[in-house]
């Protein structure tokens, strides 16, 4: 078995009266681009600084490649960071800013140049060479601070909110420049992030963090679709939560009755017992529209999981509109639909609607 790039046992951060970062354990692979995705204050910033030695953990060790970092000064490390605030010198020109850690490495001269208009082309900085960080925009300056970052081809680069300071369409951009970037050269990225849009379209593999502690690791597709934990459905995306009792298992499936009287729902995780009570996510684009009296005639094992009720809320984001529709027990369905179909016959408010879901798409969540 491999040894991983990084390797992080037992790593905790305490400051008074507050838990920065919990006792946890986490292996990252070369060439993984890793998200860590949380709420501000969630302890990930505070873990990425004690990853690059600028806070020393209260237990723990780090592990680079096999070797023990732990005790190391961040200048040691086999890694470099890129600051959320980019930190460039705003005295030096683009070019020196670029330059400065080669030059603290006591590189050639040549070298150094060579480098650095690799840097300026990998990144289309060439027109900003000789200018200074406040003649350049805030893009140009996020480009120049990861160009720094890149320069002295670090196995590990870590970021720090890479992208909070830009506006959408530049933030867009910016995520499809730093994916070709990570692929091109093959350096392992760590990405402190909290926007969860941004982590699940750049992260090969990512962690859910709260109060300190790794809620699931998993790639994007694992922790969108099959969140394991309450918080983690609640805070990737929108979600229908749902308290069921199991009713009985067979074939399979277990069937529920929800507590507040929905129909009855069906889902396929392993056996539970009898008169339990689950937690049920159910993602909004995994509910299929239809007319009101619909669901009721469709067969049980088509359609086992239905519900009806009227539209209060429509949505419309451009890709997709999102549906509120309030059934006859008072709970609110969230209902996306997306494609052509987003505009073409969408109901209004005060439309009744029927609503259906297919087993497969509950997951049953730890609380």
């Amino acid at each position: 078995m491999s040894v991983p790039l990084l390797e992080l046992r037992g790593v905790s951060k305490h400051f008074a009266g507050h838990m920065g970062v919990a006792p946890l354990d986490l292996a990252i692979a070369r060439g993984e681009l890793f998200c860590l995705l949380g709420a501000s204050g969630c302890g990930k910033s505070t873990l990425l600084r004690v990853l690059a030695g600028f806070e020393a953990p209260d237990s723990g060790r780090i592990l680079f490649e096999g070797r023990d970092i732990t005790e190391d000064p961040p200048h040691l490390r086999p890694l470099n960071m890129m600051f959320q605030s980019y930190a460039l010198f705003p005295h030096l020109r683009v070019r020196d800013n670029i330059a400065f850690g080669l030059k603290q490495a006591r590189l050639a001269r040549a070298e150094i140049t060579r480098q650095v208009d690799g840097m300026l082309s990998l990144l289309h900085l060439e027109d900003c060479a000789t200018r200074y960080p406040r003649q350049i925009s805030g893009g140009q300056r996020q480009r120049v601070a990861l160009a720094r970052a890149l320069a002295r081809r670090p196995p590990l680069l870590l970021l720090d909110e890479p992208l909070g300071a830009l506006d959408r369409k530049l933030r867009e951009n910016t995520r499809e420049e730093l994916r070709r970037l990570q692929a091109e050269l093959g350096t392992t990225f760590i990405l402190v992030t909290h926007d969860q849009e941004e982590a699940l379209s750049l992260a090969t593999r990512m962690a859910v963090m709260s109060q300190g502690r790794l809620l699931q690791v998993g790639s994007p597709y694992e922790i969108y679709a099959r969140p394991v934990r309450r918080e983690v459905a609640e805070f990737l995306g929108r979600v229908n939560l749902i308290d069921a009792m199991v009713d009985s298992c067979d074939q399979g499936r277990v069937h529920c009755s929800a507590v507040d009287a929905l129909a009855l729902l069906a889902c396929s995780p392993d056996s539970h017992t009898r008169g339990a009570t689950l937690s049920l996510a159910l993602r909004p684009e995994q509910i299929q529209l239809g007319p009101p009296d619909a669901p009721d005639q469709a067969p049980n094992h088509d359609a086992p999981n239905h519900d009806s009720g009227t539209v209060t809320g429509v949505s419309y984001l451009g890709h997709v509109s999102v549906l509120e529709v309030r059934a006859g027990s008072g709970r609110i369905w969230r209902v996306q639909v997306g494609g052509s179909s987003a505009q073409d016959g969408m109901p209004s408010i005060g439309d009744r609607v029927g609503l259906s879901w297919a087993p497969e798409a509950l997951v049953v969540l730890r609380s």
